[in-house]
């Protein structure tokens, strides 16, 4: 069983960076994603990570957002630049599913808030 441990939200303007984390124990862990859960609307996916490092993202944070991991640390982050109001959501760390069907694991974090506001 993987436990992960989100960190990193928060309240930020529009137009300026947070950077995520997501720690994980208990387990080897191959693919690792973030999805986010806007107010009042279902969990969607943002980004995917491999542990060979490739990665997958939605058209939504595409050149925005960065994911990346660190095996050394068993850490996942994602970076985000230019955030706007819509990016408003609690974000989710997720690990074990499938890096090629797009799919999530059974293993989710408790979720970090993240509030895009002037």
């Amino acid at each position: 069983q993987v436990q992960l441990v989100e960190s990193g939200g928060g309240l930020v303007q529009p137009g300026g960076s947070l950077r995520l984390s997501c720690a994980a124990s208990g387990s080897t862990i191959y693919t690792m994603g973030w999805y986010r859960q806007p107010p009042g609307k279902q969990r969607e996916w943002v980004a995917t990570i491999a542990d060979h490092g490739g990665v997958r993202y939605a058209d939504s944070v595409m050149g925005r957002f960065s994911i990346s991991r660190d095996n050394a640390k068993n850490t996942m982050y994602l970076q985000m630049n230019s955030l706007k109001s819509e990016d408003t959501a609690v974000y989710y760390c997720n690990a074990g599913g499938d890096f090629w069907f797009n799919s999530p694991g059974c293993s989710w974090g408790q979720g970090t808030q993240v509030t895009v506001s002037s």
